[in-house]
């Protein structure tokens, strides 16, 4: 819903807002992630006994990788739980960005995940271990299972969840781990090469780890109020340029809440003549119908920085 405001402060200082901070996460992801969530931390023990067991280092590190991936997807569960809740007068976003400080969080538990692994895997280079290369083929193959099972129901899901994302590169790390243990007790099985254990780890740590980088990379830059992927400041400056009674465009200020959710603010000098109510209605529209833009907060001003804000940065050619 839109809403106009005139403030009595010497000059006309009018604000639109639009207001829609409902959750975006839905009923369906959030049942996905805790089916998730059990059968991950039911295999997971399976997996840790398999690898101190057979003496796999690939099986117990798949292993806590899963452990890792219940206890984030726990916090991805409590993330959309907590993102439901209604703004406050302490919060007046609500709590939606625990979603990005959630999956900020998952990434690094992978990165550290990552390091432990690659660490442990140059230990069993120089001190090699015995391997019992049966009992790991069983249980990485079931684990291989499972994992393409959560994958499964993540990836019906909503994609463009952070949150959800992070949940399903976690979910790679596990297939990763379970292809890596699958090919390295078949080596060992063969050839009795126990090096191929920590071998294969490495590789699966490799890829665990640029994935993690990515879903870091992602939500400091909304965590740091970055401007979100696949809208563009130009292009924003040009569409509202063009409407007619508009003079200039500047004070842009672009970030999201979430990396779904663009939020918006701006200043827009409009010539005296012009119906200020023509020129909201036309701004909103472009930038709802063009960007995709529900919530903005645009500032009419008579002539160019009469209110201050960012005056001294050149508008984007």
């Amino acid at each position: 819903m839109a809403h106009d405001h005139a403030h009595p402060h010497g000059h006309d200082h009018d604000h639109d807002h639009d207001h829609d901070h409902a959750p975006t996460v839905t009923a369906d992801s959030e049942r996905r992630v805790r089916l998730a969530m059990w059968l991950t931390a039911g295999f997971m023990l399976a997996e840790v006994i398999g690898g101190w067991w057979s003496g796999s280092l690939a099986l117990l590190a798949d292993a806590g990788h899963m452990v890792s991936d219940a206890a984030s997807l726990g916090l991805a569960l409590f993330a959309f739980r907590l993102g439901r809740r209604a703004p406050d007068a302490r919060r007046t976003f609500g709590y939606q960005r625990f979603q990005v400080l959630a999956a900020f969080v998952n990434g690094l538990t992978l990165l550290a995940i990552g390091v432990g692994i690659v660490i442990a895997a140059i230990k069993r280079f120089y001190a090699p271990v015995d391997v019992m290369a049966g009992t790991m083929m069983g249980v990485a193959v079931l684990g291989l299972l499972v994992n393409l099972g959560v994958f499964a129901i993540l990836h019906a899901g909503d994609r463009d969840n952070i949150n959800l994302r992070g949940a399903i590169l976690h979910v790679m790390g596990d297939l990763l781990g379970s292809v890596a243990a699958i090919v390295a007790s078949l080596v060992i099985l063969f050839t009795g090469w126990d090096v191929a254990d920590p071998l294969l780890s490495l590789l699966a740590a490799a890829l665990i780890l640029r994935g993690a980088w990515k879903i870091v990379r992602r939500s400091a830059h909304t965590l740091l109020e970055g401007t979100p992927d696949g809208v563009e400041i130009a292009e924003i400056h040009e569409a509202l340029a063009s409407v007619e009674g508009v003079s200039d465009v500047h004070d842009v200020h672009l970030w999201g809440l979430t990396p779904q959710d663009p939020l918006l603010s701006l200043h827009l000098v409009v010539d005296a003549e012009a119906d200020n109510d023509r020129v909201l209605r036309e701004a909103y529209a472009r930038l709802h119908e063009r960007f995709g833009i529900q919530h903005a907060t645009l500032q009419l001003e008579g002539r160019a920085c009469l209110t201050g804000g960012d005056c001294q940065t050149p508008s984007p050619a």
